[in-house]
């Protein structure tokens, strides 16, 4: 295993070098990766549609291929489901990743090819992995150590039985190198189980015997579950006590600033370290390289193509999105993605902003569809997450999961924003936090504070805090419990609230 983590170390050092290759003139790799994958695809049908062997420049592909969302290309991906090859992508494509996003009544599947599972999922992994090991010089994470993955499941997707559908996290988990297998804290079959509360039960038992655990990769609050259900099993006090010589814990989808001090309270050591990742289910797109920020390296020669669209262009139809040499510190952008699995300027549905260029590193903010701005507040999830860390440090407070949704104006009352909260540790004083959240998102957000200034627009956020397992139970209700399953903190309607509500209104009368 020694000989593992030197082999593994020697690697990461030789990609160092290449990653940084394009830090100064990122288009020259972006504009050869979109090239490549056109070539890869020019006989496709799609491909035939667009003449993809004519295209010569980025700007041809952005003059002819339009914007795709996933309903324009669901029909295409309905038939490579059922086995047809040569449609988006060359040939037959095998694995499809079910979306985890709660946004959509109806599940998206999105294709994982080969390619884009090795050299885009595997190797994105294997990127993040290169950077601590260059930091980190002594690590134990790979041969020494061992790995817990929080991930999904996978099944056989329909009556094809060549075709196979799961959480991108459980087709990795499937499909991950020998080598990268042998250090895993949990073998296949637990891994990828579906039924959440049997699989939690099977890791702690697992994780109870394993004091090499060095890291963890998953979404906080589904890790903040696993962590106490652990300690309550062990009656440790702290996860230290059953893993010294734990290193990182690799978290994504979601901001850990709400979770940051319960993670501390549970780890407590500042040897141990955090670090941010993009890995959704189109693609692994960027990552954590250093404890300078939580900004995000974006990953340009793994596969994919990245177009910019300004957020405030969104709507217009006549918009051009930019590419890494276009882009702005600073500001938002809805993020389109051309990848090795037949997503063709894809609209992924996330908002992502510049923190820095040469390197070029990203902060994911929000989506295109999680948003307040009913009464032109455009209140972000950047803003509400650090609103609720500073107010829960303030107060003393923890949360589990929240998310808040307009009150919409009528005649008889003014209009506002309605909260959910699920705390772990709730404030002493819950009016006076929710003024104190209402006071930080108007220092957050100028917009909102104009909305609210003198109560003309908007009245003072209304907060609700709910009982212990709300999240979890609604989740539950939709079939989306577990892995990378998230609430949406966000929306600029009522949909989600009131399902909320009404799944707490229902638990109390039972």
């Amino acid at each position: 295993m020694k000989l593992l983590n030197s082999f593994f170390g020697w690697y990461c050092r030789r990609r160092i070098p290449m990653l940084r290759s394009y830090w100064q003139q990122p288009e020259i790799s972006q504009n050869a990766m979109l090239m490549a994958l056109l070539r890869q695809s020019a006989q496709t049908e799609w491909g035939k549609k667009y003449d993809y062997k004519s295209i010569k420049t980025v700007a041809e592909y952005q003059s002819r291929v339009p914007i795709s969302t996933y309903e324009a290309l669901a029909p295409y991906i309905d038939r490579m489901i059922k086995g047809e090859p040569n449609v988006l992508y060359t040939g037959l494509v095998s694995s499809f990743s079910k979306s985890s996003g709660t946004t959509n009544d109806k599940s998206k599947f999105i294709p994982v090819t080969a390619a884009s599972l090795n050299n885009c999922q595997i190797k994105g992994s294997l990127d993040i992995a290169s950077w601590w090991y260059e930091n980190n010089p002594h690590t134990q994470w790979m041969g020494l150590g061992s790995s817990l993955v929080m991930g999904g499941t996978w099944n056989v997707a329909n009556e094809n039985p060549r075709i196979i559908a799961g959480d991108v996290s459980g087709l990795m988990m499937q499909f991950m190198p020998f080598y990268a297998k042998t250090v895993q804290a949990l073998d296949t079959a637990t891994a990828v189980m579906p039924e959440w509360e049997a699989k939690i039960e099977r890791i702690v038992k697992t994780l109870a015997k394993n004091p090499k655990l060095t890291n963890i990769s998953g979404v906080p609050t589904w890790t903040l579950v696993l962590l106490r259900q652990l300690l309550d099993y062990t009656g440790k006090s702290n996860a230290l006590e059953l893993f010294p010589n734990f290193e990182v814990y690799m978290h994504g989808g979601v901001s850990f600033e709400p979770y940051r001090a319960q993670f501390n309270a549970l780890f407590p050591s500042d040897k141990v370290q955090y670090r941010n990742i993009y890995n959704a289910s189109e693609g692994f797109f960027a990552g954590q390289i250093d404890n300078e920020s939580d900004d995000m390296l974006l990953l340009m020669d793994n596969g994919v193509f990245f177009e910019f669209l300004p957020l405030d262009q969104l709507d217009k139809p006549n918009a051009r999105p930019l590419t890494v040499a276009e882009v702005e510190v600073g500001r938002p952008y809805a993020l389109l993605i051309t990848t090795n699995a037949g997503l063709w300027r894809y609209l992924i549905g996330d908002v992502v902003q510049f923190g820095s260029l040469h390197p070029h590193k990203i902060q994911l903010v929000g989506r295109t569809q999680q948003f307040i701005n009913v009464f032109g507040e455009e209140l972000m999830v950047s803003n509400t997450d650090e609103a609720l860390r500073l107010v829960c440090q303030e107060h003393k407070a923890d949360i589990v999961e929240y998310t808040a949704a307009p009150i919409f104006l009528t005649e008889a009352q003014k209009g506002g924003h309605e909260w959910l909260i699920e705390f772990r540790q709730p404030p002493a004083n819950m009016l006076a936090f929710a003024a104190d959240l209402d006071a930080q998102l108007k220092q957050l957000n100028s917009d909102y504070e104009a909305k609210r200034h003198k109560d003309i627009a908007l009245l003072p956020l209304v907060l609700h805090s709910l009982p212990a397992g709300s999240f979890q139970n609604w989740l539950k209700s939709k079939g989306k419990i577990g892995g990378q399953h998230k609430v949406p903190r966000l929306s600029n309607n009522r949909k989600y609230i009131e399902e909320i509500l009404s799944t707490v209104n229902n638990a109390r009368q039972d």
